[in-house]
């Protein structure tokens, strides 16, 4: 997810491009109903919506959350706060397009109450969007209107506005170490069938001189790879002999099934009726099958 940014001002309670003025109601239903869920407010270039994707008037960023706040001359003004993509972040960089218009629909939907529906970022400082505004105000056809997303909507005039983003929040604590631990003394375990297994320090190599450690100092502890080898170390002799005592079971049943088939063959090969042959008694007038 994208970094937001801090909340900065888009709009003062005053005038817009088409002679109406934004209200100071409108500031404060417009921070209370946003909704990105009910529906999601995108920053635009120069209010222009891009159609195709990935030309040169594609979204900047999204509208994340309103607030209403008193300013200088008891006015209302509302700010936001925006989750920016990559390119409105690198235009920032540039110095290009620090201004910021609204769009502001005063009777959104089935509401009946001002919507903030979408958020410009311009080139047109202040002092030429008052002129802007008298122009549009005053023009048989406003200029702007092919910009718009709805005819009842209006553009405020371009305010200053500086991006910075709010500081990221700090990654959950690396347990791998106590996980590792936990999983090495299981291995172990059911190696040894008793207490954790612990391997026998390595010998030290010949030709490598014993390395003093200063006076008081404790043994460096085994980072978090070292307890991972060590854990895949002792995965592997569990596995292996998982797999040995498996061979040595499919032995004795492949020998028992051998077996078992031999016996069921000769028994099927033995006539019903086989027996010891008849005995003859005395003079042979008597058969005794027995």
């Amino acid at each position: 997810m994208s970094a937001k940014s801090k909340f900065f001002r888009v709009a003062t309670e005053g005038a817009t491009t088409d002679g109406r003025n934004i209200e100071r109601a409108w500031i404060d239903q417009m921070a209370k109903n946003f909704d990105p869920k009910k529906y999601g407010a995108r920053v635009w270039l120069e209010h222009i919506r891009g159609v195709v994707p990935g030309g040169p008037f594609d979204a900047l960023g999204d509208v994340t959350a309103l607030q209403a706040r008193d300013v200088e001359d008891g006015k209302r003004a509302l700010f936001a706060q925006i989750e920016p993509l990559p390119a409105l972040l690198d235009l920032n960089k540039r110095k290009q397009k620090l201004y910021t218009s609204c769009e502001v629909n005063a009777k959104f939907a089935d509401t009946g109450q001002a919507y903030l529906t979408g958020l410009a970022v311009t080139d047109t400082p202040a002092s030429l969007g008052t002129e802007l505004l008298q122009f549009a105000a005053h023009a048989q056809n406003n200029p702007l209107a092919a910009r718009k997303s709805d005819p009842a909507a209006m553009l405020s005039e371009a305010v200053p506005f500086e991006l910075e983003l709010e500081p990221e929040t700090a990654p959950p604590p690396d347990n791998t170490a106590g996980a590792l631990t936990k999983l090495a003394d299981m291995f172990a375990k059911l190696l040894g069938g008793g207490e954790p297994h612990k391997a026998a320090p390595a010998a030290p190599e010949p030709a490598a001189a014993p390395q003093a450690q200063p006076a008081g100092s404790a043994a460096p502890e085994a980072t978090p790879a070292a307890q991972f080898a060590g854990a895949l170390v002792q995965l592997t002799a569990v596995m292996q002999g998982f797999a040995a005592a498996q061979t040595a079971t499919q032995t004795q049943i492949t020998a028992l099934r051998s077996e078992h088939d031999a016996l069921v063959q000769r028994l099927s090969q033995t006539p019903a009726d086989a027996g010891r042959p008849p005995a003859t008694g005395g003079n042979g007038s008597e058969l005794t099958d027995c």
